[in-house]
């Protein structure tokens, strides 16, 4: 079932803003919209605490239009220095009810459609998790990922801080979530597009160029490698790689826009904190190539 909104403006994308840091708390502070009517599509790693989330959230939605939000791997975890000391599905309802005070869409909500410029695409803001699917070249099994993990040092924090209570494990929470919201989006109106938010990638091919392939293992799941194919798919949004970027897979648009951390994106020639403009899409020539982090400049004239 979705919900309409009218307007004009654009539908711009960021994630992974990780407002821990200052600098990155900076840039947050200087974004803005280019017109009253713009949408802001938020891919989450907004922060690890729920006050530093719900900050973010509020700032960002006192300023667009609309503001859309999927969770990532940060603001799941139970992180000792939040004083929210919620687990799991709790945790997540707890971020849901903050959103929602907020006026901020979330993925239990109804998918907003936009109107303006593009249109009309259904947003829809996912939240699926992953199940160790992606595995380093070589290994069978969850396990043996696991294992040749740790012998590398390259073992996502989630293990020690994201619980899946009260489902016993990270990728049955994961299946669960797959489940409904391959239903929800089987229910979508014939004809119309659906730009997919999610903080991780709904198919692999982006993890192609990660430094440490075996990280994989905690950026998504196989269930939904056909979902770009399966569904009316205008763009997949996502973030969670810190490798921003445009690519295609089957001819369907892959936008990673996340921020990253200040030593990353200090690296990067195009100033950090961008906006990435999904709709209406970039014209010919202006999508960011691989790794360039470029894109739409929204504010000031412009881990995982």
């Amino acid at each position: 079932m979705t919900s309409t909104a009218a307007g004009g403006g654009q539908l711009w994308a960021i994630s992974d803003l990780h407002i821990g840091y200052d600098e990155n708390r900076s840039l947050v502070e200087r974004m803005r919209p280019e017109s009253d009517d713009d949408w802001l599509l938020v891919a989450g790693d907004v922060a690890e605490t729920v006050d530093d989330v719900r900050w973010a959230l509020e700032t960002l939605a006192g300023r667009f239009r609309k503001v859309v939000w999927a969770p990532g791997n940060h603001e799941l975890w139970t992180h000792p220095k939040d004083p929210v000391t919620l687990r799991g599905v709790a945790r997540y309802d707890h971020l849901v009810d903050r959103c929602r005070d907020l006026g901020v869409i979330t993925p239990e909500d109804p998918y907003p459609v936009w109107e303006g410029p593009g249109g009309p695409v259904a947003v829809a803001p996912l939240f699926l998790l992953y199940d160790y699917s992606f595995l380093p070249a070589g290994c069978a099994t969850k396990d043996e990922g696991l294992e040749y993990a740790y012998g590398t040092g390259i073992v996502c924090a989630d293990e020690h801080l994201l619980h899946p209570d009260p489902y016993p494990s990270r990728e049955a929470w994961c299946r669960a979530r797959v489940e409904e919201t391959e239903r929800r989006l089987a229910g979508l109106p014939d004809g119309l597009p659906v730009v997919l938010v999610n903080h991780y990638p709904l198919h692999r091919h982006p993890t192609a160029v990660l430094w440490y392939p075996e990280f994989a293992m905690w950026c998504g799941t196989a269930l939904t490698d056909d979902w770009h194919r399966r569904f009316d798919v205008h763009t997949m949004v996502y973030g969670h790689l810190h490798i921003p970027r445009s690519t295609r897979q089957d001819g369907v648009r892959f936008e990673e826009v996340s921020v990253g951390y200040p030593r990353e994106w200090r690296k990067r020639s195009a100033p950090p904190g961008r906006l990435r403009r999904i709709v209406p899409g970039e014209e010919p020539g202006t999508e960011p190539g691989a790794g360039s982090g470029t894109g739409a400049v929204v504010g000031e004239g412009g881990g995982r």
